[in-house]
Formats: structure tokens, C-alpha cells, sequence
């Protein structure tokens, strides 16, 4: 079976959780069926691209709404899947060049939801009137897909209300996951003593896009809740937009100049290095407002660390409260800071209760979340539609 698989992201371009599934998902797919990766950007090294696809398109007009530079990557793309016997594509931002190559070529199209255009208006910010085609290109792709892979339950409930259209029985819910093997308690501290960090004390850690979807408005709250002599490691990576990222950097600058021992990171980081500082938390923290699923729970909890998470969307269905972690309510209208400060405090002040939440969660990893179980289940998905 020859499958294609779309992606925006893909080694070494990847800056979120989209990339981090199409990255694994890939590789264990490789060994089940004939993978085809195409994928935005650059050539890659990897045997398994088999399509690159510049963008924004040299020859496209540098002043058009980039949401159309991606609709012309996708038809560049949907014209390269001649031969392939089924098409797999992730994001909006490849929806619809699956959508075209069904058209195209008849063969099924199968969408993995990893998040829903409707669900984050703050979007318009971002792209102005292209928001408007970011949900064409979803909405026409999932109502049309042969199969919608949500990553989570409440993503699949999210789905059949946002598209009714949907049939139930076309949403099959597959998990994401993780390699227990990469993310793993690590010991070392060089990554620490480049950064001026204390192993010896208490760290509270935080990795994300600067977006209002992460809550970090919530997250620098929380910080100034919180004792000054608590250490903070925020890596904080791509924004929707300069002014926001704007905006939260020199909130967090503010609260740094009176907190040394805070660290508001925007460097991307090693893999390697994000392992060994997630081993050395005290505490994982994810105040999301909007988490269909929540990879970087799952990676926290691998390296042996509890999570301190808001209770919305996929993330109940990863971190057990008061098992592997602590959750939080997010209720209408109110913001979450204070309730996060409290359960972080909690597995701050208590080593013990923290260790144990910690063991718990990397058992939780290693017996539900691999991605060779991921794998299969995809595979077994295609199987039914070719």
C-alpha cells in the first residue's frame, strides 16, 4: 500500500506538536506500509520524502495573505500524488491538498485533527481575512474525508460539533504518543549549569508556542503568585503574531528582574537538552485555555515528572489527576492562576507525593502512549479504506 503523507512540518523543521506526530508517526509507519512524505519547505535527508514544497512559492506575490501562499503549496502538492493509493494529511495547512488529490485521483483521504480552525478565533490576529480560508480548507477536507482521526475524545467531540455534516462512524480516535526511549529521566546536569540553574532547588518548567491557546498569560500570572525563591524555566517558542509574543516577553522580563532565578527562553533547544531539563523539574506546567490533545504533557510525564495542567480537552485523557499530576478547572470567566500557584505549591512542598506522581506518570507513558501502538492502529485504519 502506498500512502502519502502531508505534513507542514517535518525534520529538522518542527515547532510543534503537529511535527513531533508527523515525525514518529512516520517512522513506525515506514516499516507497515510504502510511506510517501511530502512536506512544506526545504529538501530533507530523509529517505522517506519523497516531495519538498517551497513556501511561500518563489514566484508568489510577497503581499498576498499567506493563507493563499498555503493554498498554493497545497495544489502543488495534490498534483505530485499520482500513483499513491491513499493520501494522510495533517494540519489545515495540508487538509486541502488531500481534499484536491481525492478529487483528483479517487483514492481516500484520510485527515488527522490535531486542533480546529473554528476553536481558535484569536487566529484572525494572525491572518486577518486568510483565517476565513484556513476554515474552508478544514471544513471542506473533513467533511469530505474518508476517515477523521481525532487525537483525543474530547477532540472528536469537538469535531461532530463543529462539523454536524460529519458521519460518527468516519471519527476514529487515535492517540498520540511518544518514544519512552528519547524522552527518559535523565541525571546529567550540564544543561542546568549552562543555564545558571540549581539542581538543588525546587524548578517549575513550561515549554510552548507564545499564543493566547497555551495560557500564558495565565502561566505569568501564576509566576507572580508563586515565591520569588522558586526557579522557572519557560522555553518559549513560535508566536501567532510579534505584538503578543511582544507583549508576554517583557511581562515576563518584568517579573525576571525581580525573580533571578526566572529564564524566559526563546532559543529552540536540542532535544536532548529539553530531556534533561524536564528530568530536573519539580513540576511540569500546562495552562492551556485550548489542548485538543497535549504532546508536551506526554513528554514531561515520560521523563519522570508530575504535571500541574488546566483541565480542558485531550489533557484529562493523558494526566490522571491526583495520580500522575494535578488539574486544574477552567471555568468561564475566571482565570486559572491562582488554582495552578496552589497545586504547584503542592508538589513543590511535598518531594515525596511529587516523586510518586512522577514514577506513576512515566508508568502511564510506557503502558498506553508508544507510538508503535499509534502506528498500528493507522495502518490498521487505511487497510479498511483501500
Amino acid at each position: 500500500m502506498r500512502v502519502a503523507l502531508l505534513t507542514r512540518e517535518f525534520p529538522p523543521e518542527v515547532y510543534g506538536g503537529a511535527g513531533v506526530h508527523v515525525e514518529h508517526l512516520s517512522a513506525e509507519l515506514a516499516s507497515l506500509v510504502e510511506l510517501h512524505v511530502h512536506s512544506f519547505g526545504p529538501e530533507r535527508e530523509s529517505p522517506l520524502v519523497r516531495g519538498t514544497y517551497p513556501f511561500p512559492s518563489p514566484s508568489f506575490p510577497p503581499e498576498a495573505n499567506p493563507a493563499l501562499a498555503v493554498m498554493d503549496v497545497d495544489i502543488r502538492m495534490a498534483a505530485a500524488l499520482a500513483g499513491v493509493d491513499l493520501v494522510h494529511s495533517h494540519t489545515w495547512y495540508t487538509n486541502f491538498a488531500g481534499h484536491v488529490a481525492k478529487l483528483l485521483y479517487d483514492r481516500p483521504h484520510v485527515v488527522t485533527l490535531h486542533s480546529l480552525e473554528p476553536l481558535r478565533p484569536w487566529k484572525a490576529d494572525q491572518l486577518g481575512g486568510g483565517y476565513a480560508l484556513s476554515c474552508f480548507c478544514e471544513k471542506t477536507s473533513v467533511e469530505a474525508a474518508d476517515a477523521v482521526v481525532a487525537v483525543s475524545n474530547a477532540m472528536a467531540e469537538d469535531a461532530l460539533a463543529a462539523y454536524p455534516a460529519v458521519d460518527p462512524s468516519r471519527i476514529e480516535v487515535i492517540h498520540n504518543g511518544i518514544d519512552p526511549d528519547v524522552y527518559r529521566p535523565d541525571p546529567g546536569t550540564d544543561v542546568l549549569e549552562r543555564l545558571g540553574i540549581d539542581p538543588a532547588r525546587p524548578m517549575v518548567m513550561w515549554i510552548g508556542r507564545v499564543t493566547p491557546q497555551k495560557g500564558v498569560d495565565h502561566l505569568l500570572d501564576m509566576v507572580a503568585l508563586l515565591p520569588r525563591d522558586l526557579q522557572f524555566v519557560l522555553l518559549a517558542g513560535a508566536s501567532d503574531t510579534a505584538g503578543f509574543r511582544s507583549e508576554m516577553a517583557a511581562r515576563a522580563a518584568a517579573l525576571a528582574a525581580d525573580r533571578p532565578g526566572l529564564h524566559w527562553i526563546e532559543t529552540i533547544f536540542p532535544r536532548l537538552d529539553v530531556v534533561q531539563l524536564l528530568s530536573h523539574a519539580s513540576v511540569f506546567v500546562c495552562p492551556s485555555v485550548y489542548e485538543p490533545f497535549g504532546l508536551i504533557n506526554l513528554e514531561a510525564m515520560a521523563c519522570g515528572t508530575p504535571v500541574v495542567a488546566t483541565a480542558v480537552g485531550g489533557i484529562p485523557e493523558i494526566v490522571v489527576d491526583g495520580e500522575t499530576g494535578l488539574l486544574v478547572p477552567l471555568l468561564p470567566g475566571e482565570t486559572p492562576s491562582s488554582s495552578l500557584a496552589g497545586s504547584v505549591l503542592t508538589l513543590v512542598g511535598d518531594e515525596d507525593l511529587a516523586r510518586r506522581m512522577g514514577a506513576a506518570a512515566r508508568a502511564r507513558v510506557i503502558e498506553r502512549f508508544t507510538w508503535r501502538a499509534i502506528a498500528a492502529r493507522t495502518a490498521s485504519l487505511y487497510s479498511k479504506l483501500v
